[in-house]
């Protein structure tokens, strides 16, 4: 039977992911980010320092995700040890228990390979605040720019889902209406010319199409 809650119309979730530097994170809280994302894995291109989360972290009021990728916890905890986060985003093999061990809510990202069994992860990852679904790239986990098969788009897991990958100011409506997810995640979309660097008119551009589309969404 459906829930009210999930009849009612929403606007959907949308975090804004590699944030960098200070103008950007107040450019995408300014326009209406729910949550802003601090790459703390020093393989991505979109890396930055302890110190600068903990700068960034400190300016904003939105909701502030730290993104890890099989980091071990003395690295997540020097982490926290000096920034202000709200939530964790875990992008690797982390298990369960793992993601769990750091008294915040949780984001697992789960890169749709061929033999993904997502009913199977969304079980083993119960207590997670979000599941997001993002594109499958050999040795990159993450900020591709590239979209995956929207038609492996799961329906019915009682479970937060966020979509990301190659998502744009251009399509990101089309894919709210087709998809329906509790939130979108958006990296590459949104960056000027070089990865370190947010456009500010596309956030406001993508920001504006998110909260254009309300529709019916597991909360």
């Amino acid at each position: 039977m459906t829930t009210k809650v999930q009849q009612k119309k929403i606007a959907t979730w949308c975090k804004i992911c590699g944030v960098t530097n200070l103008e950007d994170a107040i450019a995408g809280q300014a326009a209406g980010a729910d949550a802003l994302g601090f790459n703390c894995f020093p393989g991505s291109a979109r890396y930055i320092t302890p110190e600068m989360v903990s700068t960034l972290s400190q300016s904003i009021e939105t909701t502030r995700v730290g993104l890890f990728v099989n980091a071990c916890a003395d690295d997540v905890e020097a982490v926290l040890a000096v920034a202000e986060l709200d939530m964790l985003q875990f992008h690797g093999d982390e298990s369960p228990t793992f993601c769990s061990s750091f008294g915040l809510p949780y984001i697992k990202a789960l890169r749709m390979r061929p033999d993904l069994d997502i009913e199977y992860c969304a079980e083993q990852y119960a207590a997670a605040w979000g599941l997001l679904l993002d594109t499958y790239v050999p040795h990159t986990p993450g900020g591709t720019g590239q979209s995956f098969d929207w038609q492996r788009w799961p329906t019915g897991l009682p479970v937060r889902l966020i979509l990301a990958g190659g998502l744009t100011p251009d399509t990101v409506a089309g894919a709210i209406e087709q998809l329906t997810p509790f939130g979108v995640d958006v990296c590459g979309g949104v960056e000027g010319p070089e990865k370190r660097t947010k456009d500010k008119e596309k956030m406001t551009r993508f920001l504006q199409e998110v909260r254009n589309v309300r529709h019916v969404a597991r909360q």
